[in-house]
């Protein structure tokens, strides 16, 4: 079993077919299938099976020797950048994935920092969706995501980093902005901005309302916050959101916050990352400096 012949079995099972595969790793078609046969005949075994004309999938010793050649790439990546640390060797890769809204207000200081601090890393950026970062945590595409606790499967782990709520947004002068505790009785009076049906708020909330046999109105869908708070603003309804419990700077807008965390419980902003990593010095430093724990001079 050579290592090129493992490479070249994992991203065919990874990607899907050959012909991906062949353009991720650059090598033809031709050579992966005789990679993939080598390997067959090796182990004495059928890795995949056909299904159509294009599409393959991966038998049960197919999948076993997958999860292999995962383990077993991850664990040799981490070794040349322990390597190359140890050699003193400036080099390295560090990704990261996370939506939109903690991307934009949450990591733009900390990546500065960072980004002096060891200007050698290729720091690899990706705005994606709160269920794309856990897809590409599972599969090793990155090595640390932004994400809700309520999200993280029991396969990742995670450390807790910022308390969240969910609250409505209105306008400043809002009828609802005197109530003590708000109903979602006098919440669907109003035309609502919700999160799509695919988001888990919206899911909560749509449950919510049934349970309680109440009829609402809604007049847009966004997953955005920031384009919620912009049609908010202008008076075109009232939005759901999920924000840090500690508020964000709102000084400038006309809105105002309203919690419920009488019918939501509090969840929060985790760093997740796939179990049994040991990450080098330059990976440990980002979470160090995520969490204020380390100090950083001018």
């Amino acid at each position: 079993m050579e290592w090129n012949q493992i490479i070249g079995f994992y991203y065919v099972a990874k990607l899907g077919g050959f012909t991906k595969a062949a353009e991720s790793t650059f090598k033809t078609q031709s050579a992966l299938t005789h990679q993939v046969k080598a390997l067959e005949t090796e182990l004495d075994c059928l890795l995949f099976e056909r299904i159509g004309k294009r599409k393959i999938r991966l038998t049960p010793a197919g999948e076993k020797l997958y999860k292999f050649a995962e383990e077993l790439i991850e664990k040799y990546n981490y070794f040349i950048e322990d390597l190359n640390e140890l050699k003193g060797q400036r080099k390295g890769q560090l990704k990261i994935a996370a939506p939109f809204t903690t991307l934009y207000h949450l990591l733009p200081e900390r990546i500065q920092r960072y980004s002096k601090l060891y200007p050698w890393v290729e720091l690899t950026i990706l705005d994606r969706s709160q269920q794309e970062v856990i897809h590409l945590l599972k599969e090793g595409d990155i090595d640390l995501g932004l994400v809700l606790e309520s999200l993280v499967p029991k396969e990742l782990n995670y450390l807790r980093w910022k308390e969240t709520e969910i609250v409505i947004m209105v306008l400043k002068n809002h009828p609802l902005r005197k109530e003590a505790q708000v109903q979602l009785e006098q919440i669907a009076q109003y035309p609502l901005i919700l999160p799509p049906k695919s988001a888990l708020v919206r899911t909560k909330l749509d449950e919510l309302f049934s349970k309680l046999g109440i009829n609402y109105r809604v007049v847009m869908e966004s997953s955005n916050v920031e384009l919620s708070s912009v049609y908010t603003e202008m008076g075109m309804g009232i939005s759901f959101a999920t924000i840090l419990k500690e508020r964000p700077n709102i000084e400038n807008r006309n809105l105002r916050f309203i919690s419920l965390n009488h019918y939501f419980e509090a969840d929060y902003v985790t760093l997740a990352m796939r179990k049994n990593v040991i990450f080098p010095s330059f990976k440990t430093d980002f979470i160090n400096i995520l969490f204020d724990k380390v100090k950083f001079e001018e």
